[in-house]
């Protein structure tokens, strides 16, 4: 990952849902976008990051209504940013750290750019690798 940065490897494409809506739309619009997660905001505010591993985790283990449970309701509130020009390495420190699998990315003014998954990291570190394979068939990683 040497040289690399987080810009390099990052998925541009951000995908933002207010905080009311259902987890069965959410889950919708991830699976359309072909998409692992979605950035969730009450108003003008960010409000954190949903993933669909939180949707099966905290939603579907715990017996929730996909048509009426929020995802505002199980969203991870702790919002793990990283700057665009950061190294890919120091982004795998930061999820390793944080013992996350994705990480938020902005521009030096702290906008969001985009988003950084370990798949990312993975794909650039070594394409042939199990995890870029799997990563490369499914958002989910």
């Amino acid at each position: 990952m040497t040289g690399y940065r987080v810009a390099d490897v990052m998925t541009r494409q951000v995908i933002y849902l207010p905080a009311e809506t259902t987890l069965d739309e959410a889950a919708k619009v991830m699976k359309e976008a072909d998409i692992g997660d979605v950035v969730v905001t009450d108003g003008a505010n960010l409000a954190g990051i949903l993933t669909d591993r939180d949707i099966v985790v905290r939603a579907v283990a715990e017996n929730a209504d996909a048509n009426t449970t929020t995802i505002g309701s199980i969203v991870t509130r702790e919002v793990v940013m990283i700057e665009q020009f950061c190294t890919a390495g120091e982004a795998a420190s930061l999820m390793r750290e944080r013992g996350i699998r994705r990480v938020l990315v902005c521009d030096n003014e702290r906008k969001l750019v985009g988003i950084v998954s370990l798949g990312d990291l993975a794909m650039q570190l070594d394409p042939t690798s199990a995890l870029s394979e799997i990563s490369e068939q499914s958002p989910t990683v």
